[in-house]
């Protein structure tokens, strides 16, 4: 198939759409959704028993491109090493009531979706990007989930309470990791803010030590390559790999220590909540054996600790191919799943993270389980019963769950799509690669260069998650997302 380079981006748009649909997510808000909106433009949400803290020294950390902004962090140094921070989450529900068309939408999708072609927003721009957005220089309500981590790493205590703040400065990742890490200069947007240097390198001290206690606890450190498409213009270059970095580890610990916070502060108060649960790895077997084939010996049943210990001993030992044992392991964990918490039954814990109570309350503007916890943060602040019965928690996990494999495949396909076209004309040539995954579905290998996934349809026999193998290509399909191998 012969693809007009001008024509990338609207390729994969079409794509996205197509598969959108053929997944039952929905790619267009109804007239009713953007007459609502429209209204909530005029409306502003009021809140008499929400703090005033606009002047703490709030900032953003996110992707460069990111436009729908869930959350801000400030720390405070205490006696005793300990540090005071605080997480302050879009408050979404402000104005995004309950079964009206907007949270109909949102109920559906439950996520935003994000591909190369277009990006399928939960909630409509006007309100993810723009009024529930914690924007630069905007004053707005959020949701604050107030920690204290000792010297050590622990979290010590947590409140959680609505307050108005802003955000004094937007941040990259890539660019605030460089200067964390004495690379780079200061971003334009820290440099601008007076006070604001000192106080993300004390946030960058908690991180290290709430990271350090995280992983000796059994939290998983795994390093795996995302891809993202790079365009000039509409026109497809390249896939990029997003790096982990500092920036980005500050901010997920973060986000995981909010996260439990919440969960906690709803189950002191005897709310049923959303669980974010990963249980214990299925092909626990093979990991054991994947340790075995670098000489460690791991037990027979799933330890996280002992785990933790063996990637970091392989991270140590063999940087450049981690990544590769990383996948491989995340693989063989298996996926991720909401699951109701509920009087007398106990949700099982996450095995990646390795904790027993965790929800997902940090990004209202782009995942409903978030959007529906905080209406039951709401009711458990304000004295009210939970506004979910048992059955629609149950119900509303199951749903969660189902969407968010959908949206994982539209995003999937887009990006084999997009590697598809980059691989257009180049049948015959051999590749290095991981095998990935091997099912009576069939066996799958990643190649490194460019970081593609496609099947391998002959000599597969024999070929298991964590192999590593050389595939020729045999061909490629856009429209399907598909690129078949060979072993070579």
């Amino acid at each position: 198939m012969n693809i007009d380079n001008g024509r990338h981006r609207s390729i994969l748009r079409q794509i996205a759409r197509r598969a959108m649909s053929q997944r039952g997510l929905l790619t267009d808000f109804s007239s009713e959704a953007r007459e609502e909106v429209a209204a909530l433009g005029r409306r502003r949400p009021e809140a008499a028993e929400a703090r005033d803290l606009r002047d703490l020294l709030w900032c953003s950390i996110d992707n460069d491109d990111s436009t729908d902004l869930d959350q801000l962090t400030v720390a405070e140094a205490l006696p005793g090493e300990r540090t005071r921070v605080l997480v302050a989450v879009a408050d979404v529900t402000a104005l995004v009531e309950r079964d009206g068309a907007v949270d109909a939408h949102a109920g559906h999708n439950t996520t935003s979706v994000y591909t190369a072609g277009e990006v399928f927003p939960m909630l409509p721009d006007e309100l993810s990007s723009g009024l529930t957005s914690l924007n630069p220089d905007q004053s707005r309500l959020a949701m604050v989930v107030d920690m204290v981590v000792s010297a050590a790493g622990e979290v010590e205590a947590g409140e959680v309470y609505r307050a108005w703040v802003r955000n004094h400065a937007k941040l990259a990742y890539n660019s605030l990791a460089a200067w964390l890490d004495g690379e780079g200069p200061a971003p334009p947007a820290l440099a601008a803010v007076p006070g604001l240097d000192a106080n993300l390198r004390l946030q960058d001290r908690a991180t290290q030590a709430m990271h350090d206690r995280a992983h000796a606890h059994g939290q998983l450190g795994l390093k795996t390559l995302e891809a993202r498409a790079v365009f000039d213009g509409d026109i497809l270059n390249d896939l990029e790999l997003d790096e982990e970095n500092r920036a980005k580890q500050l901010i997920e610990s973060f986000m995981v220590a909010a996260n439990q916070a919440v969960a906690r502060f709803l189950e002191a108060r005897g709310m049923p909540s959303l669980r974010r649960v990963v249980r214990e790895p299925r092909r626990w077997e093979r990991i054991v054996e994947l340790a075995a084939q670098q000489g460690t010996r791991l037990p027979a049943t799933p330890d996280g600790r002992a785990l933790e210990a063996f990637l970091q001993q392989r991270r140590a030992a063999d940087p450049e191919r981690f990544p590769d044992l990383s996948l491989a392991v995340v693989k063989l964990l298996g996926s991720g799943e909401y699951v109701a918490e509920l009087e007398g039954r106990e949700a099982p814990g996450h095995f990646g993270l390795a904790v027993g109570d965790y929800g997902h309350s940090t990004a209202p503007n782009r995942r409903y389980p978030d959007l529906v916890t905080q209406r039951l943060l709401k009711a458990a602040l304000a004295g009210r019963p939970s506004p979910y019965s048992g059955e629609e928690l149950t119900a509303l996990a199951t749903r969660c769950t189902r969407r968010e494999d959908d949206a994982a495949k539209v995003e999937r396909l887009v990006r084999k799509s997009a590697a598809a076209l980059l691989l257009e004309g180049r049948q015959g040539q051999v590749f290095d690669g991981l095998v990935t995954g091997a099912s009576a579905k069939g066996t799958w290998v990643r190649i490194f260069k460019p970081p593609v996934e496609g099947r391998v349809v002959r000599g597969e026999e024999g070929l298991d998650v964590g192999d590593r193998v050389r595939v020729r290509l045999l061909r490629t399909d856009v429209q399907a997302g598909f690129i078949d191998f060979a072993r070579a």
